[in-house]
């Protein structure tokens, strides 16, 4: 019972990020927000998945290819925002 309480926290920390970084993106248009919100938003699935399935280890492959997703767009953004800034 505390495990899905403290990932529904989770949840909804990450849908609050992304919201976050979404209106931050909508004022500058930068696509670093950008790829941090859909990164997330990408995260609050994955707890959503977590709850729903009933899963009580994240070590399984799904949780972790979702988790996986999220982070690589992370440093796909980073990466991409200094190139952007090099030139």
């Amino acid at each position: 019972m505390t495990y899905n309480f403290y990932s529904g926290i989770m949840l909804m920390g990450c849908l609050a990020a992304g919201f976050f970084f979404l209106k931050f993106w909508r004022r500058t248009y930068d696509r670093l927000f950008y790829y941090f919100s859909i990164s997330f938003f990408i995260l609050a699935f994955e707890r959503l998945v977590l709850a729903q399935l009933g899963i009580q280890n994240e070590i399984s492959p799904l949780i972790y290819l979702i988790r996986l997703s999220a982070f690589l767009l992370i440093i796909f953004a980073i990466i991409n925002k200094n190139k952007e800034s090099k030139e």
